[in-house]
């Protein structure tokens, strides 16, 4: 029997690449998303109704939750492993953040992955175990302008992740975190300017933007056996942004100079 994965977040971008790549492996893969229509578009753009199934879901809503990962599972007869990518930003000011952006983002973004694990986990024990991948930021390793709910958030469900793993390892669910870098996804397109894209390219060793497939790959990998001793792990994808101090630029243009 085909193992089986749950994505969030799965209409579109890191989250449907990560879809291509479980079906690729030779999984079958439920979608939630909360809008409907992306997930319609999806649906028909990978063409594999026997593999797949589309569930609309709010992941910050514990009803949403529970109908579409126990419709997941009663659908496909298993669940094997959850990838908790879905996520939204507002970009504000510290000072002009309202408390509903911030508590909004934080719904999505933290409360989401605690809600979705704490239903997918008992199904995974079930049937002897399995892998949960969250998707934080190198925003929740960083602090950066204009992040303060989106940073925080992401921050959290990178401890969120290592709290998860010390609690279900005994049932034999692993837990890691993958915490993208500048990746060229929409959202990324949608508020990055040509001079946002010039910093970060200065500043990262890779000198460039990820790809949602590059992100794909290690997402899928930690649900895999492959990945099998590795767990409460925040695994940066991000051309080197983390380990990147000041003067990078700098020290490139004396070395070109040398």
């Amino acid at each position: 029997m085909s193992k089986v994965a749950i994505v969030t977040g799965a209409g579109r971008g890191i989250g449907l690449a990560t879809v291509r790549r479980f079906l690729a492996e030779g999984f079958h893969v439920a979608l939630l998303d909360v809008d409907a229509a992306l997930l319609d578009a999806a649906m028909a753009e990978l063409a594999a109704p026997d593999a797949t199934r589309a569930f609309a879901c709010d992941v910050s809503s514990a009803a949403d939750v529970q109908a579409a990962i126990g419709g997941a599972a009663r659908h496909f007869g298993r669940l094997d492993a959850l990838v908790n990518n879905a996520g939204i930003a507002v970009f504000k000011p510290l000072l002009e953040t309202t408390p509903e952006e911030w508590n909004r983002v934080l719904a999505v973004n933290l409360t989401g992955p605690f809600l979705c694990t704490q239903v997918a986990a008992p199904i995974m024990a079930e049937g002897g175990g399995g892998a949960v991948v969250n998707i934080t930021s190198i925003s929740g390793l960083r602090a950066s302008t204009l992040r303060v709910a989106y940073g925080t958030s992401k921050a959290g469900l990178a401890h969120l992740t290592k709290q998860q793993a010390v609690e279900l390892g005994g049932l034999g669910i692993r837990v890691n975190a993958v915490a993208p870098g500048p990746v060229d996804t929409a959202m990324a397109k949608a508020v990055h300017t040509p001079e946002i894209r010039a910093d970060y390219h200065d500043h990262m060793p890779l000198n460039r933007y990820g790809l949602e497939s590059e992100l794909a790959e290690v997402i899928v990998f930690l649900c895999t056996d492959r990945a099998s001793y590795m767990t409460g792990q925040i695994i940066a994808v991000d051309g080197g942004f983390d380990a990147t101090g000041i003067g990078l630029p700098t020290l490139r243009q004396a070395r070109r100079n040398l």
